[in-house]
């Protein structure tokens, strides 16, 4: 055996708004044994599958359109003002655990856009947060993950400047500096989640402290990606794993200090799965 000595980061794991999400899932499930959910209601396949034993239906928007009289649960993500719609239409009872955060963001960026502004959302294309965002604007507002894609565009000399609730308050603020330097008169709207954000700075502090990090998440977690880079910066020996059969005693040396965290997608019982493989290497 190697005698690692593996540390959960206390602070990982998920945030409020997802917690609220698989609560109200569980409830369902143990009342009816089963329920409807519009999407993965967590960016994480495992906590996905365990829920999936219980009974969640995970479902797509083409599914939704042809359901009827049904509960269907919208997850932390938030929708589009067209699902609301189709429920009406389709007498499904929407069981709503869009995050507060999400809810805030999505009705500023709808006053906006009702205002007549020209807005830009930086996210990620296709996400499930972003497509809500963008169907405040009926499909109008502009959506970019990185500033190149700015480059040929035509934009108005002034708009409104948006952020996914999940992505870098760096990134942000670089973003903003350089469209003002380029000329552009910014109306800087920072709609990041400070849970969220907080992990930066916690996480910074935490990937010192040990020889190696396994950072925990799903493939598909877009704060995922972020927090894993965050670990990487302070500590090169940051290995991204989305469950404990991912480990094997190659990847570390006898007696290491191993440092485990998460996204906010990512579960409690699973970084504990992935202590104890590490103690059992």
């Amino acid at each position: 055996m190697l005698g690692l000595q593996a540390t959960i980061d206390k602070d990982s794991g998920f945030c409020f708004g997802v917690v609220y999400a698989i609560d109200m899932a569980e409830s369902i499930l143990n009342e009816q044994g089963y329920l409807y959910c519009l999407g993965d209601i967590v960016h994480n396949d495992e906590e996905v599958a365990r829920l999936k034993k219980k009974g969640l239906r995970i479902i797509d928007h083409a599914d939704l359109a042809n359901l009827r009289n049904e509960k269907v649960l919208i997850r932390a993500h938030g929708e589009a003002p067209s699902t609301y719609r189709t429920a009406l239409e389709n007498n499904i009872d929407l069981i709503d655990a869009s995050c507060p955060v999400v809810l805030k963001l999505q009705n500023r960026i709808r006053t906006t856009h009702d205002s007549k502004k020209k807005v830009l959302i930086y996210g990620k294309h296709g996400h499930a947060e972003v497509a809500g965002l963008l169907g405040q604007t009926g499909g109008e507002a502009l959506v970019f993950q990185d500033l190149s894609e700015l480059d040929g565009q035509e934009l108005p000399p002034e708009f409104s400047l948006y952020s996914q609730t999940t992505k870098s308050t760096d990134k942000f603020y670089q973003i903003r500096d350089e469209l003002v330097r380029r000329g552009y008169k910014v109306e800087t709207n920072d709609t990041i989640c400070r849970q969220v954000s907080n992990r930066d700075v916690e996480l910074r502090n935490f990937a010192k402290q040990f020889d190696r990090i396994v950072f925990v998440s799903g493939k598909k977690s877009s704060n995922g990606k972020v927090l894993y880079e965050v670990c990487r910066s302070q500590n090169p020996q940051t290995y991204f794993v989305s469950s404990a059969g991912e480990l094997n005693a190659g990847m570390f040396s006898k007696n290491e200090r191993i440092g485990i965290c998460g996204a906010t997608s990512t579960p409690m019982w699973l970084m504990e799965e992935v202590k104890e493989a590490l103690e059992r290497l």
